[in-house]
């Protein structure tokens, strides 16, 4: 495997590497401190989990909303240009949150809540353009693989921000002689992100691409309607899976350090140390991918891989203990990230490339909106039925998603009896 990986990563352009080293910065400060640290900080300011689930919830909202949107200007204007806008308005946002704190009490709330959604549409714009940028800039040969080193790099660059988040609010405490109860440690820390995100604008400026659709061959699986004419069916599909899918992993995600925090009552760097190792195994997983889709195709693997996700969510539902959760935590990161690189691949394959990027924001939309949901009723859900009743929901979600993805693409379109053989195979 190691081989077969280093022969493809000869055959990445360069404007797929630039895009990569910017994936791993974005993946740094997003994925690894913003996850830790954001909701810590909101607790530290005096908030409970329905405000932490309101924040994460109209973030995610505006994610959504903002999708398709994000998907024609892509088109119109060519992702490249998208991806270094969105960049800049999400360092942005990361900037300007921590201010909240100079704030009067009655303008904090919307000053948080405002400056989340700045940095959400960033990401919208970012995340919607990635996918049929990665597309224009591989080749069938290779890009199972790229989409699956993608895949593989994000986990392991958060994890570096992970560990870093876990350890930097104790040592700005000790330095400062402020304690981890208050918010300044946590304030500092997301400036750190903020900065880890500037570099990345200026990396994409050194791309040659625009980001335009270009021709591209003809897919197995892809819908084999008219080109004029939009794969309708095929797009809201796809969003209702994306939307079923976060909707299970969505609570996992957003509740697991608050739940370590205030019901388990771990440290902030066992907290920071679990969310790390889950991202660590998630790089593995994510390499293994293409060695999994060359036996059982994209969507078996997919399928397969969410049947995974759902199981490991029910540990936290019926074992209530710190060591059971985290390695169910770690357990279904790794199930995740083996199943983003085909999902990626495959919704993209579907469709003609003129339809890619309409793909790409309802594929993002539905996963933003299920986020954005889950993450407002999660803490209703906390307060009033408890975090047991959380992830039983989660959990059965997710096995919602996966029984859709397998009716709809073993029958009728019969995606799952042909598999995608690489090119070159047999």
């Amino acid at each position: 495997m190691i081989t077969d990986y280093l022969s493809m990563l000869r055959l990445f352009s360069r404007d797929l590497r630039l895009f990569l080293i910017t994936a791993a910065l974005v993946a740094l400060a997003w994925d690894g401190v913003r996850t830790v640290i954001l909701n810590l900080y909101l607790l530290r300011l005096g908030y409970g989990p329905q405000f932490v689930g309101l924040v994460n919830a109209v973030g995610a909202f505006a994610f959504a909303l903002l999708c398709p949107l994000a998907g024609a200007m892509g088109t119109r204007w060519g992702s490249r240009k998208m991806l270094i806008t969105g960049l800049g308005l999400t360092a942005a946002g990361f900037c300007l949150l921590p201010l909240s704190e100079s704030m009067v009490l009655d303008l904090r709330s919307g000053w948080l809540l405002g400056t989340n959604i700045l940095a959400y549409l960033g990401f919208a714009l970012y995340l919607v353009n990635g996918l049929p940028f990665m597309m224009n800039t591989t080749r069938k040969k290779e890009r199972v693989h790229a989409f699956s080193f993608h895949s593989a790099l994000l986990p392991l660059a958060a994890f570096g921000g992970s560990l870093l988040a876990g350890v930097l609010p104790g040592i700005l405490a000790s330095l400062s002689g402020v304690p981890l109860t208050e918010a300044a440690p946590y304030r500092y820390t997301l400036w750190l992100a903020a900065l880890l995100l500037i570099p990345a604008v200026p990396v994409l400026l050194f791309a040659r691409s625009r980001g335009r659709l270009e021709v591209q061959e003809i897919e197995p699986n892809m819908d084999k309607a008219s080109p004029a004419r939009a794969p309708v069916g095929l797009i809201l599909i796809m969003a209702l899976i994306m939307a079923l899918r976060f909707g299970g992993r969505g609570p996992v995600v957003t509740f697991f350090n608050v739940y370590m925090d205030s019901e388990m009552s771990i440290s902030i760097a066992l907290i920071g140390v679990l969310s790390a190792t889950a991202l660590l195994v998630s790089v593995p997983a994510a390499l293994l991918a293409p060695a999994i889709v060359a036996r059982q195709g994209n969507a078996r693997t997919i399928a397969w891989g969410m049947v995974g996700m759902a199981l490991c969510t029910l540990p936290f539902a019926l074992i209530p203990r710190w060591p059971v959760a985290g390695l169910a935590y770690i357990a279904s990161s790794g199930m995740f990230s083996l199943t983003v690189g085909p999902l990626r691949v495959f919704s993209q394959e579907l469709v003609a490339p003129r339809w890619q990027a309409t793909m790409a924001s309802a594929f993002m939309m539905g996963a933003g909106l299920a986020f954005a949901t889950v993450s407002l009723a999660g803490g209703y859900v906390i307060v009033e039925a408890g975090y047991r009743t959380l992830f039983l929901v989660s959990a059965g979600l997710i096995a919602v998603a996966t029984l859709f993805f397998w009716l709809y693409f073993r029958v009728p379109r019969g995606e799952m009896a042909r598999p995608s053989v690489p090119e070159g195979g047999e």
